[in-house]
């Protein structure tokens, strides 16, 4: 069967979205349509469910999601296994993070890699970190950059390359009006108009703070990406709380301030994300043991 086939049913049994799938399969919506409808049709069965708000699964394409990811592992692993024997690696690794996480670790992370291994090329993808270890799992990408959850997944590889701390930020004081903060921090916690996460790690860490605490939060707003947290910080519009890894490489870092708070909130441990097996996989493989 046509791989390329197999990546553009992953992308949309993944996603459930054609246009973003689309995207990531560098194909147009339409072209990704045919491709799934000639799927279909020599399967003999329907793959999605499909009106104008809404795309699903069907049981056979739960069962044919299976099917298309073992047969890419197995195709990918006998590709690299082959451009083994030739003495020299080559071949492309998927990988997915935050813009942020870009600006952070890749160049450190490539640049031994790529001087080891020319051959070998790397597809990064961007977007939203939340989604990244879900992509892994999806099998959509092969090696992502990501916080640690508090309970890794069945069958997921993690390597540690970073702590980042997880900080209230606060508008400078220069900008900040009526929110009641002092010389020695937030004064009120219940009157503090707080800015955070619509999910996630860190929106799981400050709802317990703020239960051990008793105290039920003002919440303002609740926002996709920690960058835009520190964008309306910095506006003045109330207090976030954000990897100190996202503070450092913003843009608005001087608008905000670090607030002190106790107890402090748990650090993200940031590191690397892959599926176990795909560790037999050598470019993986050699990716994966070049991080020290």
């Amino acid at each position: 069967m046509d791989h390329r086939l197999l990546s553009q049913f992953l992308a949309l049994a993944e996603t459930l979205h054609f246009g973003r799938a689309s995207e990531l399969s560098h194909i147009s919506p339409s072209t990704l349509s045919r491709s799934i409808k000639q799927l279909e049709e020599n399967l003999g069965t329907e793959l999605f469910l499909r009106d104008n708000r809404s795309v699903s699964l069907t049981p056979a394409g739960v069962k044919f999601q299976n099917y298309a990811r073992e047969t890419l592992n197995a195709w990918e692993l006998l590709q690299s296994q082959l451009a083994e024997t030739q003495g020299e690696l080559q071949g492309e690794i998927s990988m997915y993070c935050s813009v942020t996480a870009s600006y952070s670790f890749l160049y450190d992370l490539l640049s031994s890699f790529r001087q080891a291994h020319p051959k070998i090329e790397i597809k990064l993808h961007t977007g939203d970190p939340e989604s990244a270890i879900g992509r892994v799992l999806a099998g959509t990408e092969e090696i992502t950059i990501a916080a640690k959850p508090e309970s890794l997944p069945a069958g997921l590889a993690f390597k540690h390359i970073a702590t980042s701390p997880l900080v209230f930020i606060a508008p400078t004081q220069e900008v900040q009006s009526d929110l009641p903060i002092g010389p020695d921090g937030v004064s009120d916690w219940a009157k503090t108009p707080m800015i955070l996460s619509e999910s996630g790690l860190a929106r799981k860490r400050i709802n317990r703070w703020f239960k051990r605490k008793g105290i039920k939060p003002t919440i303002y707003a609740q926002v996709a990406g920690h960058e835009a947290i520190v964008s309306m910080v910095s506006l003045g519009f109330g207090v976030g709380v954000v990897p100190r890894i996202v503070l450092d490489n913003s843009p608005l870092a001087q608008r905000v301030r670090i607030l002190e708070a106790r107890p402090a909130l748990d650090a993200y441990e940031v590191g690397l994300f892959t599926l176990e097996k795909k560790l037999k996989n050598p470019l993986i493989q050699a990716f994966w043991h070049s991080i020290h």
